[in-house]
């Protein structure tokens, strides 16, 4: 079982360029959000709750957060129920709202994605380890609050194995 450090760092081996993690700061939640989109339908309820794929999905995703840090599950718990409700509201809407938005989110969060990594010179980190997908969300929230001086241990890891986020040349000049 990797901690979450080995996450953070596996994750930041393909994100070192400040301009990847900017696309990557939008386009991860449009990702996230356009999944449960999609993955809300079809929709049943049952003893009063609506369950769907999204909501299977939701729940196997927040204990995989859950299993590596509690604080930021509870983060990262809190933005994939916003996703599942309005989710759930796009679902009851007609097909072409519901498909449209999802896929339309979907498709511009990975344009985002992948113009990041042209920025950054290597493949998305999922190529190589389908975890990659779970590590997006967990890494803007981590990288946010690393920013922020939370965790000084973790981040001086993330740059002894990844090396520091690159300073573009033109701020260097400056």
């Amino acid at each position: 079982m990797r901690t979450l450090t080995d996450h953070l760092v596996s994750y930041a081996r393909y994100h070192r360029d400040p301009r990847n993690i900017a696309t990557h700061v939008l386009g991860i939640p449009l990702i996230v959000f356009a999944v449960t989109v999609l993955l809300s339908r079809p929709a049943f309820v049952v003893q009063g709750i609506t369950m769907s794929p999204a909501l299977f999905v939701a729940l196997g995703v927040i204990a995989f957060y859950i299993r590596l840090h509690l604080g930021l599950a509870a983060v990262l718990a809190a933005f994939i129920v916003a996703c599942l409700w309005v989710g759930a509201a796009l679902a009851q809407a007609g097909t072409l709202v519901w498909l449209g938005t999802g896929l339309g989110v979907f498709v511009f969060g990975w344009v985002l994605q992948f113009i990041g990594h042209y920025y950054e010179g290597k493949k998305p980190a999922f190529v190589d380890d389908l975890i990659g997908l779970l590590q997006g969300p967990l890494f803007l929230l981590a990288e946010g609050l690393l920013a922020l001086g939370w965790r000084p241990d973790i981040k001086a890891e993330i740059e002894r194995q990844a090396g520091p986020i690159r300073v573009r040349e033109s701020a260097q000049a400056a």
